[in-house]
């Protein structure tokens, strides 16, 4: 089974005010576990960004005004995500964009099968913060890199928060991003796991006179 974990930054909130998608991020999951595919791009959103949405993703309009636009990546995206599972945090929010560069292109949105993991965790944790910050808080996933919103990034959180959610195994996630000047190259992390240690004689048995003597201590 395939699955993408998706995510998305934006010119601002509302569609209805003409805020336009500026990075897509994609990462492949198959079978729970990360494969080496994935589809990353910054767009030109042809509009200016606003200066909330700023402060969150920290791409600039000069910086935006030199990237592609949504038509030159658009059919590259569709095959990337065509008849696979997206998992997205707050789907209506990245859908909502994306169907609407659809739209602009005169293509049909998208409607691949779709796993919200805001509301997993909302259902999961009912009453509890479930923004991707706090899940990984929850879940100990080591989020000290998101300074900032970044497509790639939140994509690599959001499907260790994902695996925790739905109780699998934790895969090991190495995935390269991409920044505005430089690339960011994450690390590896290590899959947990147990190992199961035999003592030895010798340590058994010092092991007995510790709880021979402890025992007397509290019971006596």
């Amino acid at each position: 089974m395939k699955e993408i974990i998706l995510d998305t930054e934006t010119t601002g909130i509302s569609v209805q005010e003409g805020h336009r998608v500026v990075e897509i991020g994609c990462i492949e999951l198959e079978n729970f576990i990360p494969t080496k595919n994935k589809f990353h791009c910054y767009l030109n959103p042809e509009r200016k960004v606003s200066e909330k949405a700023f402060k969150v993703h920290g791409y600039s309009d000069d910086f935006l005004s030199t990237q592609k636009k949504f038509n030159e990546i658009g059919d590259e995206f569709l095959e990337f995500i065509n008849d696979k599972r997206l998992v997205i945090h707050n789907a209506e929010f990245d859908l909502a964009h994306l169907n609407n560069e659809l739209k602009l292109l005169g293509k049909n949105i998208i409607d691949n099968e779709i796993v919200d993991t805001l509301v997993l965790a909302r259902d999961k944790f009912p009453g509890s913060p479930a923004s991707l910050d706090a899940l990984c808080k929850r879940f100990r996933i080591d989020n000290s890199k998101r300074t900032q919103h970044t497509a790639l990034i939140d994509c690599d959180l959001l499907a260790k928060v994902y695996i925790n959610l739905i109780d699998q195994r934790e895969p090991t996630l190495d995935f390269q991003t991409e920044n505005k000047e430089q690339s960011i190259i994450q690390n590896s992390i290590t899959p947990y796991f147990k190992k199961i240690i035999t003592p030895s004689p010798e340590e058994l048995k010092n092991h007995k006179n510790y709880l021979k003597q402890n025992l007397k201590k509290n019971f006596f």
